[in-house]
C-alpha cells in the first residue's frame, strides 16, 4: 500500500509533520505554562503565536532563542571551530549551564527542565488479555496494525526520499521490527512505537550513512534511559523545543516548497493540499487528499479510469541482448505495482527499451521510479533506453515532471 503514494503526497505529509513540531514547540520555547494550549490543535496553537510571545518567560525563552541562533546561524558562519561538535550538542553545551545559572529547578515553573521521574517504576508485567472478545480490544489490534503499519512504511519511504544514496528500505524488514519490538515493549507496559520521522530526518542530516547509525542511535538512547537519567532531567525543555523547531523546519523549509513546484504546479497543488488537510485533520486524511487530487488530474488530463489501477503494455524482444516494453494509456503512481513484477522478470542482462509512444500520460512518480530502475541497470553495465517521451508535453522543465500526450491516441 506504501509504493502506492505519489512523492508529493508523502512531501506534503512531511511538511505538515514539520510545521506541527513547530507549532506544538513555540510554546515550550517561551516557557509558556502547559496547561494553557493542552488540547490545542496545530492551527490553534499557531493563532495563540502573538499570545505566546506576550506571555513568554524570560529566562527560558532567552535559552530557546540561543539554542535557535546556534542550530540556525553556526552552521553559516564563513569560519566554524566548532564544525566538530554538531550544533545540538553545542546547544546544550549552552544551555544546561544556563538554566543552573538561573536555578531554573529551584526556581522556576516545573516545566522548566525535562522531568523524567521514576524510570523503572513504570516497567512492570502488563499482558492482560480480559477484553479479547469485547470489540474495543479488536479496534485496536486492527487500528495498530493497519494505521500504524501504514505510517511507519509512509515514514520509511519519505526518508528513503532523503537519503543522499537513494537507498531503498526492505519495508517487509521494516514491519517485522515494528512488530517484534511493540510485542516486547507492550509486555513491559510500554506503547507502540513507528519508525519517526524527527529523528529518522535528524540522522540523515547529521551525516548518518549505514544502519549502525540507526543501531547506535537506539543503543544511546537505551543507555541514557538506564544510566543518565539526572543529567537528562538538567537539560532545559525550552533548548529541546529549539532542537525540535529546528528540525521541524528542514522538513518543512522553504526549499521543499521551491523543489515540488519546479516539478510541476499539479505537483505544488497536491503538495499544499496534503499539507492542510494535514495541519486541519490528521496524517491519515491529508494522505488521502492529496491522493484524490492527483487522480483528478489524472481523469481530466483523459487517462482512463480503468487504467489507473492496471497496466497495458507489451513485451517483444528486439534481439537476443534486447527486450523492449511498450506502455499503452498511462504509467502512473497507482499502477506501479503491476510493472514492478515485470522489470523483476526480465533477464537481469538484458538491456531494456520503455517505449512510451503509445502513453497518454506519464506521471512524475513513474518518472522517478524509471529513473531508479535507469540507475541500478547502468551501475550494472546495463542499457535502459527510454523513448516517446519527446512527443508529450512536460508540465515543468524539470527532467522528471509528469507528461501528458500532445493529441489523443
Amino acid at each position: 500500500m506504501a509504493e502506492l503514494f505519489p512523492h508529493s503526497a508523502i512531501h506534503g505529509m512531511l511538511a505538515a509533520i514539520g510545521i506541527i513540531i513547530i507549532a506544538k514547540q513555540i510554546p515550550v520555547l517561551l516557557g509558556d505554562d502547559p496547561l494553557t494550549y493542552k488540547g490545542e490543535g496545530p492551527i490553534q496553537l499557531i493563532e495563540d503565536i502573538p499570545r505566546f510571545i506576550q506571555n513568554a518567560h524570560p529566562h527560558i525563552a532567552t535559552i530557546g532563542v540561543i539554542g535557535l541562533i546556534v542550530l540556525f546561524v553556526v552552521p553559516l558562519l564563513p569560519f566554524n571551530p566548532l564544525k566538530k561538535i554538531p550544533p545540538p550538542m553545542i546547544v546544550l553545551l549552552l544551555t544546561v549551564p544556563l538554566g543552573w545559572v538561573w536555578h531554573l529547578k529551584t526556581e522556576e515553573p516545573y516545566y522548566a527542565l525535562v522531568n523524567i521521574g521514576d524510570f523503572w517504576s513504570s516497567i512492570h508485567w502488563a499482558p492482560n488479555f480480559t477484553l479479547i472478545r469485547s470489540w474495543v480490544f479488536w479496534k485496536y489490534v486492527f487500528m495498530f496494525l493497519f494505521i500504524n503499519s501504514l505510517e511507519s512504511l509512509l515514514t520509511v519511504k519519505a526518508i528513503d526520499n532523503l537519503d543522499p544514496l537513494n537507498r531503498k528500505t526492505n519495508p517487509n524488514s521494516d514491519l517485522k521490527a515494528l512488530g517484534v519490538g511493540n510485542g516486547i515493549s507492550a509486555i513491559f507496559g510500554g506503547l507502540p512505537m513507528i519508525s519517526e520521522v524527527v529523528r529518522s530526518s535528524a540522522n540523515v542530516g547529521f551525516g548518518g550513512k549505514s544502519r549502525a547509525a540507526n543501531f547506535f542511535h537506539g543503543v544511546f538512547l537505551l543507555i541514557s534511559m538506564l544510566l543518565l537519567i539526572p543529567a537528562i532531567e538538567m537539560i532545559p525543555n525550552a533548548a529541546l523545543a529549539a532542537l525540535l523547531i529546528f528540525a521541524g523546519f528542514r522538513l518543512a523549509s522553504p526549499k521543499e516548497f521551491i523543489k515540488t513546484y519546479h516539478l510541476g504546479k499539479e505537483q505544488l497543488a497536491i503538495f499544499l493540499i496534503t499539507i492542510f488537510v494535514t495541519l486541519f485533520t490528521d496524517l491519515l486524511l491529508g494522505i488521502t487528499a492529496g491522493i484524490l487530487v492527483k487522480l483528478a488530474f489524472h481523469l481530466v488530463s483523459g487517462v482512463p479510469l480503468i487504467s489507473l489501477f492496471t497496466s497495458k503494455r507489451e513485451l517483444k524482444e528486439e534481439n537476443s541482448t534486447t527486450i523492449r516494453i511498450k506502455i499503452f494509456e498511462s504509467a502512473v503512481f497507482t499502477n506501479i505495482l503491476t510493472f514492478k513484477g515485470v522489470f523483476d522478470d526480465i533477464d537481469s542482462e538484458k538491456n531494456i527499451i520503455v517505449d512510451f509512444s503509445h502513453c497518454i500520460l506519464v506521471d512524475n512518480p513513474f518518472m522517478e521510479y524509471i529513473n531508479q530502475i535507469k540507475t541500478q541497470k547502468e551501475e550494472r553495465g546495463i542499457q535502459l533506453t527510454v523513448i516517446g517521451l519527446e512527443e508529450m508535453i512536460p508540465f515543468s522543465k524539470h527532467p522528471l515532471a509528469t507528461r501528458r500526450r500532445k493529441t489523443k491516441l
